[in-house]
């Protein structure tokens, strides 16, 4: 049986969102002279859109937006302007990265290496920009590592990013795995209903922006992967056999599979 670990970058592999992807739509609106700045409460919100382009796009319908910036009435205008702001928003995104700023999450390193090792074929499953999730990629798991990825899946491969389960669904064809053998890890609940919409079983892992979301169809609801030295994690829904103690480990991870098998 072939077996998929498809993670989400996000918020997943790292804590990107607060101080990496927030951090650099800020900078961006700063160098355009654009007087606007979300604050984390405001960000906390937009992250429930799929994508940094519909995020900044959605401003098109605020008020208080509008009355700092001069929207076009022409969407198309409007977008042209969005996806100029986002690739210099990419730019800055891409070097906070690569300065070391933001580490890996706890435990997602060992749990990929260990998957890796038993037969597991990996993957990241994303709503991000294709080359932000790659930066991010090769900084938590390493150049060795990361390019044993089977795959690399982007918001800007798919036609509806999540809650949709395009993404996932085009990891499953592209990389001839049977939905019902994947195990995704997700941070949201837009992304947990896309993993579960393409029939696979989800691990949320959630964070400052999303713990208070709800998680309810996930197959279990963890602080994080955690460490075998630090043994800290905290379960705070499990439907699976798994019995984390204190670290969740690759017989965990068998058994979330486990939990989706017929």
């Amino acid at each position: 049986m072939k077996k998929g670990l498809i993670f989400d970058c996000d918020g997943v592999l790292a804590d990107t969102e607060r101080d990496g992807h927030l951090a650099a739509f800020n900078q961006m609106w700063r160098e355009n002279g654009v007087n606007w700045q979300w604050s984390v409460e405001q960000y906390a919100e937009k992250v429930k859109i799929g994508g940094g382009k519909e995020r900044m796009f959605s401003l098109g319908q605020d008020e208080d937006f509008r009355a700092v910036f001069a929207v076009p009435e022409a969407e198309d205008a409007w977008w042209n302007i969005v996806k100029a702001w986002h690739k210099r928003k990419s730019e800055i995104y891409k070097a906070m990265v690569g300065s070391g700023a933001m580490p890996g999450r706890p435990g997602v390193k060992r749990l990929a290496e260990a998957a890796l090792a038993n037969g597991w074929t990996l993957a990241v499953g994303s709503t991000s920009a294709l080359p932000s999730v790659e930066a991010v990629l090769r900084h938590v798991m390493g150049d060795e590592l990361a390019g044993k990825f089977a795959g690399v899946f982007a918001g800007d491969m798919v036609k509806a990013k999540k809650p949709a389960p395009d993404v996932y669904n085009l990891a499953a064809a592209k990389l001839n795995l049977a939905p019902i053998n994947c195990v995704v890890v997700e941070d949201s609940r837009n992304g947990l209903l896309a993993a579960v919409a393409a029939g696979m079983a989800c691990i949320v892992t959630y964070n400052d922006l999303t713990q208070h979301e709800d998680f309810r169809e996930a197959a279990i609801v963890l602080s994080d992967f955690g460490e075998p030295s630090k043994a800290s994690i905290t379960v705070t829904q499990n439907r699976t056999a798994a019995k984390p103690l204190g670290y969740f480990s690759l017989d965990d991870l068998e058994k979330v599979l486990a939990y989706s098998q017929p």
